[in-house]
């Protein structure tokens, strides 16, 4: 190993950036929970980060989809910098892997909650425009929500599966679609939900998830799925059937 590769982090190279500061991304990766002050910890570059990577998202499906309207774009917007995508992003990245926790924040089937994964995504994002500029985060995001949003543009649903279902449902005259909690787990901080949707007589299969509101779209997927509304394409994506 080279004297300049000595005490480098190994996430540098799954970043593709060399920090000048490497003291930004120990803090970025510094959960609240482990030390004495939340000053200390992430928690400010979290803040930072989400407000560049919702500019940066922003600005690419502006200038992509000249067409579209400002509520098509926030639908767009919306699946790209949520919650569960930037946590997707973050553990197939490998970055939870390196995000220090005190102890108990861990899910109690060994998962990181999605919100502390999405976190750790938005805080690195703020860890390379501090040590660097906006044109060199730009650089690291872009590559990574481009095809989110390109997907998301393309799959008429935005996955908003709860208004696809609650419009298929009225357009149908099914009746009003009704989310019921069926059992929930784990602590506070980490809890899982399992929820169905029933429409009239019919109750469709249940999904868990890590929050309420991810569990009811899943759900209602499941419900769209049933009902034929939306169905698997060749891709291993998500598609609307045609006339819905």
């Amino acid at each position: 190993m080279s004297d300049e590769n000595i005490g480098r982090h190994p996430l540098e190279s799954v970043l593709g950036y060399r920090f000048a500061d490497t003291r930004l991304l120990d803090r970025a990766l510094t959960h609240a929970s482990l030390v004495e002050s939340r000053l200390a910890s992430n928690e400010r570059m979290e803040f930072l980060g989400d407000a560049i990577l919702g500019l940066v998202v922003c600005e690419c499906i502006y200038r992509k989809y000249p067409s579209l309207l400002e509520g098509e774009m926030t639908k767009i917007k919306s699946l790209a910098v949520s919650r569960q995508m930037c946590a997707r992003i973050a553990m197939q990245m490998g970055l939870t892997d390196h995000l220090q926790l005190g102890k108990g924040m861990q899910a109690e089937n060994g998962e990181l909650p999605a919100s502390l994964a999405a976190a750790v995504l938005e805080s690195i994002i703020a860890a390379i425009y501090l040590d660097s500029n906006f044109q060199r985060v730009v650089a690291f995001i872009l590559p990574i929500v481009e095809p989110l949003i390109d997907e998301a543009a393309q799959s008429g649903h935005q996955q908003n599966f709860k208004s696809v279902l609650q419009q298929h449902a009225q357009r149908a005259s099914l009746g009003t679609p009704i989310y019921r909690v069926l059992d929930e787990k784990g602590p506070d901080h980490a809890k899982c939900f399992k929820i169905c949707v029933e429409i009239g007589a019919t109750r469709y299969e249940s999904s868990w998830a890590q929050s309420k509101k991810r569990a009811e779209q899943m759900a209602a997927l499941n419900a769209l799925k049933e009902l034929g509304v939306i169905i698997d394409d060749n891709n291993g994506g998500l598609r609307m059937t045609e006339g819905n």
